[in-house]
């Protein structure tokens, strides 16, 4: 993560909304079928949280943000000596939010997709 304290506190109060938004049940977190990882859509972006490993872990985690529309992205890692500690809250908000969430597959091909490529 950049020095810059601007950036880093837009970032910090971005993760700060994402965690009330899954505590409160607003944003919605699914399991990927064959991944460890999390995701969720939240104002044209998909949010990548990973890799799901036990909570007591020392195993890193990240949150991935990248919009559908393109190709930037924002990557915060919970090793970040500043943010670390917001991502880390975020996981397990996550954790507890989508424990008994069936797996899914993001990258389904549905009748629904073939209706708007078609």
């Amino acid at each position: 993560m950049g020095s810059n304290a601007a950036t880093t506190g837009k970032i910090a109060s971005l993760i700060e909304q994402l965690t009330n938004l899954t505590t409160s049940g607003e944003l919605h977190w699914e399991r990927q079928i064959g991944s460890a990882h999390r995701y969720a859509r939240w104002k044209n972006n998909l949010l990548i949280l990973g890799p799901a490993e036990p909570l007591d872990s020392n195993v890193p985690r990240y949150l991935f943000i990248t919009p559908f529309d393109s190709p930037a992205c924002v990557e915060v890692n919970s090793n970040d000596p500043v943010l670390g500690g917001a991502v880390t809250r975020l996981v397990n908000k996550v954790e507890e939010a989508s424990k008994q969430e069936p797996p899914t597959d993001p990258f389904a091909i549905t009748d629904e997709v073939l209706a708007r490529l078609t």
